[in-house]
């Protein structure tokens, strides 16, 4: 596993460096992008990758496919909408007052939500495996979305409407506030899934994803280390969904348990790759701008249909994904020269 030229980075200077690429990206996109349907479509992206990211932490690293991504995702937004909700308190960013908690802590406070959530589904269904694993997820999202749609408080089936404060705490537009925290909920959970993949955890994640009985045979604490993992993954799925009530400003269990979320988070780790961190960015990255535009040019309808056939294609061509096929044909580069090379010395 690796992320190519990324691989003799230490997880210290990862971080650094994931930090100063996501400030450099908000201040170049700030100063230099004048069209605000830049911030929508690339907040989208940006949600995509903490998502998928969040998904291969189960689904990749340690070979449980989850199909409950909706829930989690739901959960965090529903969080904010209860925040908001509650009687309005006084906050000041950079001299500029506005009502009602912060979106930085309704993030933290959907993350802890879903992280609960996904601790507690965990320790009731990780004992399944596989397809059964896969159908308790799926239970568990059905559940959530009957329970939101019953819950009168956070507007139950009619949904209900936010209203984006007024004033941006980092200036500019609202939007291009969401954007930036995306960006940083980015870094974070691309920053979270490389350190994983180089440490001890990470091993145990592969140890369970290859064969979990030998793993357990082995002394591995393949149960401790699945809950860590579905803590993990429910927590940064909540985290994504946090901001969604401001990003779409009306907010309904159609919207929030939109299938598109849960296709997506698998599709894309898929395309890009499930064993590598660098993998779920570059699909959610690939398949989320093709969404994008052929939202804008043709019809968003399209966009699981474009989803399945990539999905499909990638299946046939590249079954690891496009991390996996590049690591191939470099394998094969490798092998080719190492076999010229002997051969010359033969000679």
């Amino acid at each position: 596993m690796g992320g190519g030229g990324m691989r003799g980075v230490s997880t210290g200077a990862f971080w650094l460096l994931a930090a100063a690429v996501g400030l450099a990206i908000i201040l170049l996109s700030r100063f230099t992008v004048t069209n605000e349907y830049f911030f929508f479509a690339a907040y989208v992206v940006l949600q995509y990758i903490v998502l998928a990211t969040a998904w291969n932490i189960l689904g990749g690293y340690t070979g449980y496919t989850n199909f409950g991504t909706g829930a989690f995702f739901a959960l965090g937004a529903y969080s904010s909408v209860v925040l908001h909700k509650m009687p309005a308190l006084t906050q000041s960013w950079f001299g500029i007052t506005t009502p009602g908690i912060p979106l930085p802590v309704m993030i933290v406070v959907g993350g802890a939500v879903s992280g609960l959530v996904g601790l507690g589904t965990g320790y009731l269904s990780l004992r399944l495996r596989g397809v059964f694993f896969a159908i308790a997820t799926l239970a568990l999202a059905i559940v959530v979305q009957t329970l939101i749609v019953n819950w009168d408080y956070v507007g139950g089936s009619r949904g209900i409407y936010i209203i984006r404060p007024a004033n941006a705490p980092l200036g500019g537009g609202y939007i291009q506030y969401l954007y930036t925290l995306m960006i940083v909920l980015t870094v974070v959970s691309v920053s979270i899934a490389r350190t994983i993949e180089r440490s001890q955890l990470g091993l145990g994640f592969a140890a369970i994803r290859d064969d979990e009985q030998a793993a357990e045979a082995g002394g591995v604490p393949t149960l401790r280390l699945k809950l860590i993992a579905t803590t993990l993954s429910g927590a940064l799925m909540g985290m994504a969904g946090a901001p969604l009530p401001y990003y779409v400003t009306y907010l309904d269990p159609t919207s929030s348990f939109n299938l598109a979320y849960a296709v997506n988070s698998v599709a894309m780790p898929v395309v890009g790759g499930m064993t590598s961190w660098v993998g779920p960015v570059i699909g959610a990255v690939l398949l989320g701008t093709i969404q994008q535009l052929a939202t804008v040019t043709i019809s968003s309808a399209l966009n699981l249909l474009i989803v399945g056939l990539l999905l499909i294609g990638f299946v046939i061509i590249a079954p690891n994904g496009i991390v996996g096929l590049v690591q191939a044909r470099r394998d094969k580069r490798v092998a080719a020269a190492e076999a010229v090379a002997r051969r010359k010395a033969v000679a």
